[in-house]
Order: C-alpha cells, then sequence, then structure tokens
C-alpha cells in the first residue's frame, strides 16, 4: 500500500510536485522556532487543526518507522488504513488515529499561519509550503507487492522483534515456595513490630 501525494498551489496542482510514498508523509515546522498550523481536511470537511511541530500521515508499512517515534501505533502491513500521528502537539488530548484508506485528505497551511510548513515524502524532496498551499493525500492505485519467507504475518511479528526488539524482556522467575512462606514471615513480623 501506498500514498498518493500532490502538492497545492493556491488551490491548483504544482507541476512535477506529485508523489508515491511508500512510508510517510511529513508536514513540519522545519527551522521555524514557533508551532506551525496546518488545518486538516477529509473530503473538504475540516476535522481538526494542528498545532505542534507537524503531523505525519503514514501506511501501515511506515508505522514502525517515524510515526512509531512519535506516538503512533504499530499496523499489520494488510490493515488497509492511514495512519494520522501528530508530532508533539500543544495538546494533550490529540492522540493519533487511523483512518480507513478511502479518507481523502488535504494538509493545509492557513492564510492566518505565522510562518510557512514544511512537506517531506518518505524523507526526501522536501517541498516548502507557503501560506494557502496544500497537499492532497490519498491511497494509491498502484499499491507495492510483497514477498515473504514464511507468510505475511509470521515475517512481520519476526521483523518487529529483530528490528524493533518488540516486547523483549526477561521472563519473570517463577516463585520459589519455601522463599515466599519466609519472606510473608517476615513481613508479618515487621508488622507487629511496629505496633
Amino acid at each position: 500500500m501506498r500514498l498518493r501525494v500532490q502538492v497545492m498551489r493556491k488551490g491548483k496542482p504544482v507541476p512535477g510536485k506529485r508523489f508515491q510514498v511508500l512510508n510517510e508523509v511529513c508536514v513540519d515546522r522545519g527551522s521555524n522556532s514557533y508551532l506551525c498550523m496546518i488545518e486538516c481536511y477529509e473530503r473538504n470537511r475540516l476535522i481538526t487543526k494542528v498545532q505542534g511541530d507537524g503531523v505525519l500521515l503514514s501506511t501501515p508499512t511506515g508505522s514502525t518507522a517515524y510515526s512509531v517515534a512519535a506516538g503512533g501505533s504499530i499496523v499489520h502491513p494488510s490493515v488497509p488504513a492511514i495512519l494520522f500521528t501528530p508530532i508533539c502537539p500543544h495538546s494533550l488530548s490529540f492522540r493519533p488515529v487511523l483512518l480507513p484508506d478511502s479518507a481523502e485528505l488535504e494538509l493545509r497551511v492557513p492564510e492566518t499561519a505565522r510562518g510557512t510548513a514544511w512537506a517531506s515524502f518518505d524523507g526526501k524532496n522536501r517541498v516548502e509550503l507557503s501560506q494557502g498551499d496544500s497537499i492532497m493525500v490519498r491511497m494509491s492505485d498502484y499499491p507495492v507487492p510483497s514477498i515473504n519467507k514464511t507468510d505475511e504475518t509470521a515475517d512481520w511479528f519476526k521483523s518487529l522483534v529483530r528490528c524493533l526488539r518488540w516486547n523483549e524482556r526477561l521472563d519473570q522467575a517463577p516463585f520459589d515456595e519455601e522463599e515466599v512462606v519466609k519472606e510473608v514471615h517476615t513481613s508479618s513480623s515487621r508488622s507487629e513490630e511496629h505496633w
């Protein structure tokens, strides 16, 4: 699954600025020292305004990249979804969400924004977005097929453990019955001493 992204200027597509994205689209504040403002629309309906360092739109494949580092969910590659992950939002209630792959999104820098924003596509091809500029994002008509060693789910879990050390920890040691009895007795003795 990939995203198709078109940069828009004054409501019109910018020639040569259409991208096929495998992992994520990032719109951020760039080198500006203050928060960026990004209006987020789904089919011309305002869904939220991002005030923070930026926002990521990711594919399930990209969910284990920048999105997870920004607090987004890890999503299995066969789940048909677009991840919407804020980057350091200036709101405690702004949490990442999953949108259906049928969503058609626009991320726009409002005319009233204090400064510009920057868009990057899989970490490349940075484009400055001035006030009034936007990017249109939807699911691509050209998905990327994957090759699996075992099967998609088994390979995916193995890669999570291998690359992210997902849920790796030492197992708890079992209780030693004699040690438990001794600990309970010691604890009750201490309690009696306090009275």
